[in-house]
């Protein structure tokens, strides 16, 4: 009688990459997604009245308290209910994105408010309108500023997008998960999967040390 269980094999390396591949994309989509809505969350943050302020932090607080285990598992749940599944990537990006930009639109907001009025005072008496001196005073000095939090962030993201395995989509971790189950090698594999992650992260911590280092120049 046969073993239940077969060994790592050359044969798994493409099933690995795919997982890899797959946790690359649905990180960094929600990545680039958040950051986008969270710019225009933030700049609508700081340069809101209390109300407005009031309405986009408690939609904002929601978002950034509810583990976001429990919004991918509602969201998918929901969207089935209604008669709409959507396929595990569409949900998980969804959810990803905005858990994303609830943090993101902290991070920008602070940016902008962190830039001296004076600054805009300065673009306004050299005769710029004020989307003028948005897009050259308040961005470019704002956003730069918050660069080493965004990109913790980010980071942040690409090991959290491992809780979209929950419902149901191939990456890195469920990929280890099918394996574990049918090798029963759980040390060998996830000592790998934690290599991929390193791999997949350190090179934006690299970068991210470059760029301050240029800056700060």
């Amino acid at each position: 009688m046969g073993s239940l269980f077969t060994p790592l094999s050359w044969s798994d390396t493409g099933f690995i990459l795919t997982g890899v591949w797959n946790t690359i994309l649905i990180s960094g989509l929600s990545i680039f997604v958040g950051s986008v809505l969270g710019v225009i969350v933030g700049f609508a943050r700081a340069e809101s009245n209390k109300y407005v302020n009031f309405l986009f932090g408690s939609v904002l607080d929601v978002l950034r308290s509810v583990p976001l285990i429990i919004q991918l598992v509602l969201f998918s749940t929901f969207m089935g209910v209604m008669g709409s599944p959507l396929p595990p990537f569409v949900a998980g990006t969804i959810i990803l994105s905005l858990y994303t930009m609830a943090f993101m639109a902290e991070v920008f907001r602070g940016g902008f408010e962190s830039v001296n009025n004076s600054m805009i005072i300065a673009g306004r008496s050299l005769g710029m309108t004020y989307w003028q001196t948005i897009r050259h005073v308040r961005f470019p000095i704002g956003l730069r500023s918050v660069f080493p939090a965004w990109l913790g962030v980010a980071l942040s993201v690409i090991k959290d997008s491992a809780l979209v395995s929950v419902i149901g989509y191939v990456e890195l971790l469920r990929t280890s998960d099918q394996l574990i189950s049918r090798t029963q090698q759980p040390l060998e594999i996830l000592i790998g999967v934690g290599l991929f992650y390193f791999l997949i992260s350190y090179p934006l911590s690299v970068y991210g040390r470059r760029i301050e280092r240029k800056h700060a120049l």
